[in-house]
């Protein structure tokens, strides 16, 4: 019974990642890593500054990734996707506005 199971997950990953490889998939996948590259980004800004900070290089990666990954979800027709990165793009720009509108005030993004 295991061994089935490791079987049809093992067929289902082939199916997924190798028969239906294309140019999209390797877009999206290429996004999404961009997208979760905020992560990183934010957290070697924390560790160097001691504290929990958002660098503006996180806003990028976020804009960046959302974006690419939205533009994966159009071609896809994924509404889902569609969707989330949609809003959570205007959501990403209008955070970099913000950043931009205060630079010469004290903010809480670190310039890095």
């Amino acid at each position: 019974m295991i061994i089935q199971y490791g079987q049809a997950l093992s067929n289902y990953l082939y199916d997924v990642f190798v028969a239906k490889f294309d140019f999209w998939l390797a877009f999206g996948l290429v996004a999404q890593l961009f997208f979760t590259a905020r992560f990183l980004v934010q957290w070697i800004a924390s560790e160097r500054a001691g504290n929990s900070v958002v660098p503006m290089a996180f806003w990028f990666c976020s804009m960046g990734g959302g974006l690419m990954t939205l533009v994966y979800g159009v071609v896809k027709r994924e509404p889902v996707i569609i969707l989330g990165q949609a809003l959570a793009t205007i959501i990403y720009i209008r955070n970099i506005m913000l950043i931009i509108k205060n630079r010469g005030r004290a903010s809480k993004t670190l310039d890095r």
